[in-house]
């Protein structure tokens, strides 16, 4: 599982919301421990936040949010559930007053670090250097 995510997803740039929205959950979710842990639950997270649908998550109801911190599929952290919830709320502000004459298509790629504006696909190949030249 590790080794298809580190060929296949990391370092690949997310040039759309709802894959940027669902790695700020589940990088909100790994604070503390390791990556791992959070890959192997990615699919629970997925039901259990309804595919990272902002507008149903900002909805989430007491019933809800008690559901998701008795299900042994997430990690059952009170403050990171809120926070995923909060965070919905935050990315639907962020879209709802995104500049419409924009030319970058989404709200979150609009809002993040220009750095990763500059990012092509294509992969770096690291050569190594000796100290001594």
């Amino acid at each position: 599982m590790y080794v298809a995510y580190h060929d296949t997803e990391w370092g690949v740039p997310l040039r759309t919301d709802q894959p940027l929205f669902e790695m700020l959950c589940l990088e909100g979710a790994q604070a503390g421990l390791s990556w791992i842990t959070v890959l192997r639950k990615r699919g629970t997270y997925r039901q259990a936040f309804d595919n990272f649908d902002a507008e149903k998550m900002v909805r989430y109801n007491a019933v809800k949010r008690r559901r998701l911190l008795q299900d042994p599929g997430i990690i059952r952290n009170r403050l990171k559930v809120e926070a995923f919830i909060a965070n919905a709320g935050a990315y639907l502000k962020i879209r709802s007053s995104r500049d419409p004459s924009a030319t970058t298509s989404g709200s979150l790629r609009t809002a993040r670090c220009c750095a990763a504006d500059r990012c092509t696909s294509a992969a770096l190949r690291n050569r190594r250097r000796t100290a001594m030249r």
